[in-house]
């Protein structure tokens, strides 16, 4: 039997498009019927990429001519995908908040690795290089800033912005500061769900005076949890910095936070990772190191990640006794640990403007289902 196109195209008019609405022919799917003897070509262009929309539109194809047109037509069905250009995953841009130049988030998998002593140490290096700092505390459950700062008993003045109420950050060491630890009592816990957290957090981004920042470094609580992701949506992050210990107990944590702003959903360029107390150096024996956590795990776990290896502190006392008196110990002058903080400092400068000339600006993530709080899988 000899094939006519126009019964083939006739045909063709009874199947919908999926996705579309219309049938084939409407659409302008149908780019192309040949027709030769008993044999037919059809060439189709469809707008839905999925493997089973192109599946079922060769399927339809084959069964409506054989049954419209000739049971024992030899068909050819040639589908191709033109799919529009697909929106970023991130379709969101945040609210950046005005007048801030770099948002790097300093974070860790585990707790009690030094990540609140690495931000406060990390400011004031900036500051001393000229830049203008901020920090925001957003360990709600355990705010340990305002002590390194020496400012616990201060309390954010309220200022009028255009009309607006806005709280001043407290600032000291030329590092301005904000943290929920303002606002509650030394022996007060505090016992809020995430959303609770979530609107606090916004409250110090959003409601307050920051002024001209070329940095604002946010100190992200242990883990990869509610509040990051809270952060995340809220603010386009520069950058991430890791902090970890060299023990294996910290870096398979450390390999999780890294691997969180990694995850496709979130997708926050990771600056390096930081290996606090990675050996220690008793005043009597200047010469010796001993590594008493283990020897180069973040700077080898920063290898194994293809990520850049920031630095290392080493485990000092005064490191510790400066946290604690809020006079963080990059401020002190001509000693080993002012370089420490320095050479890591300049590092993670080098990353932020790396980062700036070859990526685009982060997007704030955008969570519309709980795929974006599942399991990372690395």
């Amino acid at each position: 039997m000899k094939l006519n196109k126009k019964d083939i195209l006739k045909a063709l008019e009874s199947i919908t498009v999926p996705g579309e609405g219309q049938n084939m022919v409407e659409s302008g799917a149908v780019k192309n019927v040949v027709t030769f003897g008993d044999e037919v070509i059809v060439d189709l262009t469809i707008k839905n990429p999925s493997l089973q929309a192109k599946k079922r539109t060769e399927v339809d194809v084959l069964k409506t001519i054989h049954e419209q047109v000739y049971e024992k037509a030899k068909i050819t069905v040639n589908v191709k995908v033109d799919a529009p250009a697909q929106p970023a995953k991130n379709v969101i841009k945040g609210k950046p908040v005005p007048g801030i130049q770099n948002i790097v988030a300093v974070a860790s998998g585990k707790g009690g690795v030094g990540k609140s002593t690495v931000t406060a140490n990390l400011a004031v290096s900036l500051a001393k290089m000229g830049f203008k700092v901020g920090v925001l505390d957003a360990d709600i459950y355990g705010p340990s800033i305002p002590i390194m700062f020496d400012v616990e008993a201060e309390r954010p003045l309220a200022v009028n912005i255009d009309g607006k109420s806005k709280m001043k950050p407290v600032e000291n060491h030329g590092v301005k500061v904000l943290s929920i630890g303002f606002f509650t009592k030394p022996n007060q816990a505090v016992v809020w769900r995430g959303p609770m957290a979530a609107k606090a957090l916004n409250q110090m981004i959003f409601d307050a005076h920051w002024g001209e920042l070329d940095f604002m470094l946010i100190d992200l609580p242990p883990g990869t949890g509610d509040i990051h992701l809270s952060i995340m949506q809220s603010l386009p992050i520069t950058g991430a910095v890791i902090v970890s210990t060299p023990q294996n107990v910290a870096l398979a944590d450390a390999k999780k936070g890294v691997a969180m702003f990694q995850q496709e959903s979130i997708n926050v360029p990771v600056l390096g990772l930081i290996e606090n107390m990675a050996y220690f150096t008793p005043d009597e024996l200047p010469d010796n190191k001993y590594y008493i956590f283990g020897k180069e795990g973040a700077r080898n776990l920063a290898e194994d990640l293809k990520v850049p290896f920031l630095g290392e502190i080493p485990l000092v006392q005064s490191i510790r006794e400066a946290g604690d008196v809020g006079r963080p110990a990059a401020l002190q002058t001509a000693t080993p640990l002012e370089r420490a903080f320095e050479v890591l400092t300049q590092n993670v400068v080098q990353e932020v403007v790396r980062r700036n000339d070859s990526l685009p600006p982060t997007e704030a993530i955008k969570i519309t289902t709980m795929a974006g709080c599942s399991a990372v899988k690395k």
